[in-house]
């Protein structure tokens, strides 16, 4: 499977305007694949479009533009894709008891020697990001992989022979047959890339955002009929580090404009994203 380029990623605006199919298909997609090992352990496999969802809405919530800035989300998701004869998936540890998460996570230590993927008679252990891994204790969210032999994909084409996930671990097992819709999906990885979820309007063109109001410093950028994005020109620094007198300009000026959807009859509410790069503040309508 190929990684991603800034070719496979429309502009945000034209991005937006079609969020809302992209979004119903990634989910069903999704749907096909992930996979329950037990009570505690869930795998979602990715692909290429699952990747590309995350950094399409990462893009949007950052308010990300610029082509190489793009390329940059890119750097740090493709590491996600799978790559060729490769399987990836996000682990992720349930533990729905907010008591129990720590000593649940610490039960399971050792959960990255204890992954495996059944292919008929062999086992392909999963191989874990091992930048995650700690000596003494673990996360409730995993990145692994599982890396093929030529003659383990194409026995995973061939519906005759039994492919299942497992986890053989100490204190947890638990074992999943991999078939249907899951192994369909699945299949494709390892064939090549998979046909896109969306493909996006090629007459669509992407307009500049529309700037409603440009004040001392800040301004505001409408990216959508429901979406208005408070920023200061240059960007601001970090929440973290915010001058006081920039706060408030950007407040007021966010103050200004919920009032005035409010007397239009919509419901403003303000996002804030608190360790964002940049601060900004985001003025939504609900729904």
């Amino acid at each position: 499977m190929n990684p991603l380029t800034t070719a496979d990623l429309p502009p945000l605006e034209v991005f937006e305007a079609e969020r809302d199919a992209m979004r119903a298909a990634v989910i069903a997609h999704k749907a096909r694949r992930r996979v329950a090992l037990g009570d505690r352990l869930t795998l979602l496999f990715e692909d290429r479009e699952t990747i590309r969802w995350q950094v399409l809405e990462m893009c949007r919530v950052e308010g990300i533009r610029d082509r190489e800035a793009m390329a940059q989300e890119l750097r740090v998701y493709n590491e996600l894709v799978p790559g060729p004869r490769e399987l990836s998936a996000t682990l992720f540890i349930e533990i729905t008891e907010p008591g129990r998460i720590r000593p649940e996570l610490d039960r399971l230590l050792g959960i990255d020697a204890s992954v495996s993927l059944e292919v008929g008679m062999e086992r392909v252990p999963a191989q874990f990001d091992r930048r995650q891994m700690e000596e003494d204790r673990i996360s409730a969210v995993h990145y692994l992989r599982f890396a093929l032999t030529p003659a383990q994909a194409a026995a995973f084409q061939d519906p005759a022979v039994p492919v299942a996930l497992r986890v053989d671990h100490a204190r947890y097992s638990a074992r999943n047959v991999l078939e249907g819709e899951v192994r369909r999906s699945l299949a494709v990885d390892l064939r090549g890339d998979p046909e896109p979820l969306h493909r996006f309007a090629a007459n669509v063109t992407a307009a500049a955002p529309r700037v409603l109001v440009s004040r001392g410093r800040v301004r505001a950028v409408q990216l959508a009929h429901d979406r208005i994005v408070i920023e200061a020109v240059p960007p601001a620094p970090p929440f973290a580090t915010l001058p006081d007198d920039l706060a408030l300009e950007l407040l007021a000026l966010a103050r200004e404009l919920a009032a005035r959807w409010s007397a239009e009859g919509r419901a403003p509410f303000v996002a804030l994203e608190p360790d964002a790069p940049s601060a900004r503040i985001e003025l939504r309508a609900r729904r």
